[in-house]
């Protein structure tokens, strides 16, 4: 009874866990194998005990392990072709090996790629710190310098690190402002790139004529003015790393079509050069311009931005994520009043009130410089509605019928009924319950506000990611 009741206790173990697990006896036949391993393998469970592991489990050594009585740790093992990170281990009765069990980490390089993500966020911060910085060719900004509380920052983070475990291009898109740098640097420093080159170039800084050369470079010669030795380009500065190309949408034809062989060929043919260097780069690319009517007027390459667009990412303006603006505002003080060292610890119930009806046409950098302009001109240590820039509070004072009490409920009416059509998808009949009210009431309200059904749509569409940088 005793047998069966510590087989009863390892079978529920066992079957708990996420990870793949194989026992065999001294010879190498299976006397267990758990779920997870099976599904993995697509075996039925009844039909494994008993075989050799050999028969089961390509390129396994489990056999060995059992035989030798020597431990194996965080070995890759081929199967079904991925690589698994196996720990195998020899089981002992008596001090005589009776068998090995075997524990899979991760199923394939992508999960162990994905978990090392995670890792590499947590030691990121400590890195800061302990790592002096050494040039300029480095991503400064981390996972976790994205702050907020709401879902889409939570899903953004996610997707961040799904994408950054490879080499995909990645196309992020949305409005001057929004974080869309951040979003690059952090998927660097996720990557197996992190400690190589992270090269950046604005593409929307640079002179048209001078943009080729900044990207690929020239040689000794290639044009009057050229130096003497001649230049590496962006693309060879970042050979092993990422290069983040900010504005892309402003990139010139001419340039477009170089890009293009870089990524279908990798390599890159400087300026004056008769041959052609091997490059291996991830690009990662940027722009607030709408592509597709760009394409249509034939100022980008169609097949440029497919080129580019394998994985869209979108930042989305800040007057959609209002949920984290409190947080938000109250990084940014901290921020501010750190780095010039004032005594100034909030915000009235009145700035709250005006940033959460403001439309924030400037976004993330707009409310930095807000909240850094008020710091500099209060008197308290609390900011009021007097220290806020003019623009923000024209239709926000006291005794205007801007800030009546009717104008405060509707437009928190508004964005309740807005908030709710999204959780639902759009289904009018769905927040109608959420919101606990008829569905005639609901729609009358939905006609109040403009609230059509296509503007939903639309929002739900897009990709649920934002964010925001320290420094933007």
């Amino acid at each position: 009874m005793k047998d069966v009741f510590k087989e009863d206790i390892l079978e529920t173990i066992f079957e708990h866990i996420h990870q793949c697990i194989v026992i065999v006896d001294s010879e190498g036949y299976i006397t267990y194998m758990n779920h997870s391993y099976c599904r993995f393998l697509e075996v039925d469970k009844s039909d494994v005990k008993g075989k050799h592991v050999t028969d089961v489990i390509e390129n396994t050594r489990m056999h060995i392990v059992a035989k030798t009585g020597k431990e194996e740790h965080a070995d890759l093992q081929h199967i079904k072709g991925n690589y698994m990170i196996a720990n195998r281990i020899p089981l002992r009765s008596n001090g005589q090996v009776v068998g090995a069990l075997g524990m899979v980490l991760y199923r394939d390089t992508e999960e162990w790629k994905q978990m090392n993500s995670h890792i590499k966020d947590l030691l990121s911060e400590m890195k800061k710190y302990r790592d002096p910085v050494n040039g300029t060719h480095i991503a400064k900004y981390y996972l976790h310098d994205i702050v907020g509380i709401s879902s889409k920052i939570n899903q953004l983070k996610h997707r961040i690190k799904k994408v950054a475990t490879s080499d995909v291009s990645v196309l992020i898109r949305g409005e001057s402002g929004t974080g869309k740098e951040l979003i690059a640097h952090s998927i660097h420093n996720l990557s197996e790139r992190s400690h190589q080159p992270f090269i950046k170039v604005n593409c929307a800084a640079i002179p048209e004529q001078l943009l080729e050369s900044e990207l690929f470079g020239y040689q000794e010669g290639a044009f009057t003015g050229a130096k003497k030795g001649g230049k590496q380009g962006k693309f060879q500065l970042a050979d092993g790393g990422t290069l983040f190309l900010d504005e892309i949408g402003d990139m010139p034809l001419s340039a477009q079509v170089k890009i293009l062989r870089v990524l279908q060929e990798g390599e890159v043919e400087a300026l004056g050069s008769v041959e052609a260097q091997k490059v291996d780069v991830r690009l990662i690319a940027a722009t607030n311009q709408p592509l597709e009517k760009r394409i249509a007027e034939q100022r980008f390459r169609e097949d440029l931005f497919y080129r580019i667009n394998v994985v869209p990412l979108h930042s989305p303006p800040l007057r959609e994520r209002t949920e984290d603006l409190r947080l938000l505002c109250k990084y940014f003080l901290y921020k501010v009043t750190e780095r010039i060292g004032k005594r100034v610890v909030d915000f009235t119930a009145d700035v709250y009130q005006l940033f959460s009806m403001y439309h924030w046409p400037g976004n993330i950098r707009e409310l930095e410089n807000v909240i850094e302009s008020a710091v500099h001109l209060t008197h308290k240590d609390v900011i009021e509605i007097e220290d806020i820039p003019v623009h923000l509070k024209q239709n926000f004072t006291h005794g205007s019928q801007a800030y009546s009490l009717k104008n405060v409920l509707e437009h928190t009416e508004k964005r309740e009924l807005e908030k709710a059509l999204q959780k639902c998808n759009g289904n009018k009949i769905e927040a109608a319950k959420l919101l606990k009210i008829g569905k005639s009431s609901m729609y009358d309200k939905l006609k109040k506000y403009e609230l059509n059904e296509s503007k939903h749509s639309e929002n739900n569409s897009a990709n649920p990611e934002t964010l925001f940088p320290n420094k933007m």
